[in-house]
């Protein structure tokens, strides 16, 4: 690569493909910048330090993951809009099992929007269970924490009994569903 196209965004690039080879334990400012062409001292011009590059990795993440989750909610509603996101959520995170497993879970200043956007989707998604709006939030939580450590455990391979995996996470898909159906007693 150029000098002059290094740019932020490209060397987020050069990190998401780098981290997707050969996984996030791979990831170091020396080896961004060995695969950019650049001494590692020109990497501060585009990221201040490896946390930095860290988040920013992660709004990319956060938005392709926002983005597709988006796509297959669209036009969807209640327990059909559920399901598309939970299993568009966990083909993400199969898929991109690398790129997941460095997201960093905690919001940085860089992925405010992207979280945001994600959160948002998630919130029109759960519209048509009548939530108020703190209820709203506890099944955002909820959805999350069961998707992300389904995903997670998965593709880390820690399913190790041998009954299908699939038929599993169907299973979780059904008991979200009809816990959202199910009103809370209080």
């Amino acid at each position: 690569m150029a000098r002059a196209a290094l740019s932020a965004d490209a060397v987020v690039g050069i990190a998401l493909r780098l981290v997707d080879e050969q996984g996030p334990a791979a990831l170091t400012l020396a080896a961004v910048a060995s695969r950019a062409g650049v001494a590692t001292p020109s990497l501060y011009k585009h990221v201040r330090n490896l946390a930095e590059l860290r988040a920013l990795m992660s709004a990319r993440i956060l938005e392709e993951l926002a983005e597709r989750i988006g796509r297959a909610v669209l036009g969807r509603s209640a327990d059909e809009a559920i399901r598309a996101l939970m299993t568009t959520w966990r083909d993400y995170a199969v898929e991109h099992r690398h790129r997941y497993a460095a997201l960093v879970q905690a919001p940085e200043p860089e992925t405010a929007g992207a979280g945001e956007n994600l959160v948002d989707i998630m919130l029109a998604a759960l519209r048509a269970y009548g939530m108020e709006e703190s209820e709203a939030i506890h099944a955002v939580r909820c959805l999350r924490a069961a998707v992300h450590g389904f995903a997670v455990l998965e593709t880390e391979n820690a399913f190790q009994l041998p009954d299908q995996v699939d038929e599993t996470y169907e299973l979780l898909i059904h008991m979200v569903v009809t816990g959202l159906r199910t009103p809370r007693r209080t």
